[in-house]
């Protein structure tokens, strides 16, 4: 951890899934299934490699989230197989994919903890993540961990015009936000674009579409642990 003292943040944002809560685990549990299923016409790294292609694909048009991964799967099983996987299999990992939609989002160890003595202290934090709209909501009402936040902000995408908007919408300036994620890509790479610090936490799964090259950057922290956030701040 850098020994430098940190500027005052107005607003502490923290991304959600794989931050706060586990997300990218139960979906790779998914992509198993499919993999496994596709066995009889593809290795594991070529199913892999068909839904990745896929995912990519159809970013531009389904965006992030549960919804947009399920068809994703699904549209990969029937081409790699040729239509051939029989129609109960598909329909039971259609199944499959309907339990993410119920992800239990369990706060990650230290999450609620840390989130209840950074309240404590006065900062005001807001989550900022993106996915579709209504699975995030309900993502976070069975987290337990909704009270903590000022403000909710989700969004289809994460890049430096969002970042904006958001400072816009809390009237700070970017300097005056500290954006805590497990994303290079998504939560900070795009904040640190704009003049806002960052804070990576990075997890043990990373998507495929979330892949980046690690960088080092003044305004930029790494911890291993969530609640390695509080003596960070109370470094300043």
């Amino acid at each position: 951890m850098k020994e430098q003292s940190l500027p005052h943040f107005n607003v502490i944002a923290f991304d959600a899934d794989d931050t706060l809560w586990d997300c990218q685990g139960h979906f790779e549990y998914v992509c198993e299934q499919l993999y496994s299923l596709l066995a009889p016409w593809a290795s594991h790294d070529e199913a892999a490699q068909a839904l990745f292609a896929t995912e990519r694909k159809n970013m531009d048009q389904l965006g992030y989230g549960t919804k947009a991964f399920s068809l994703s799967v699904l549209e990969t099983a029937m081409r790699v197989s040729n239509n051939e996987l029989p129609t109960e299999r598909i329909a039971w990992l259609q199944q499959q994919c309907y339990t993410l939609l119920h992800l239990p989002a369990t706060p990650l160890p230290g999450v609620q903890e840390t989130l209840a003595l950074l309240q404590k202290e006065g900062h005001k934090m807001v989550l900022f993540t993106k996915g579709e709209l209504l699975d995030q909501e309900h993502k976070l009402q069975r987290s337990g961990l909704s009270s903590y936040f000022s403000h909710v902000e989700i969004t289809s995408n994460k890049s430096e015009k969002e970042f904006s908007e958001l400072c816009q919408k809390l009237n700070i300036a970017p300097s005056q936000l500290l954006m805590v994620g497990n994303s290079l890509r998504s939560d900070i790479a795009p904040a640190l674009a704009i003049g806002a610090w960052a804070v990576h936490i990075p997890f043990h799964i990373t998507w495929e579409l979330e892949h980046a090259e690690a960088f080092h950057h003044d305004r930029m922290f790494e911890i291993t642990h969530f609640s390695e956030l509080i003596p960070l701040l109370k470094n300043k």
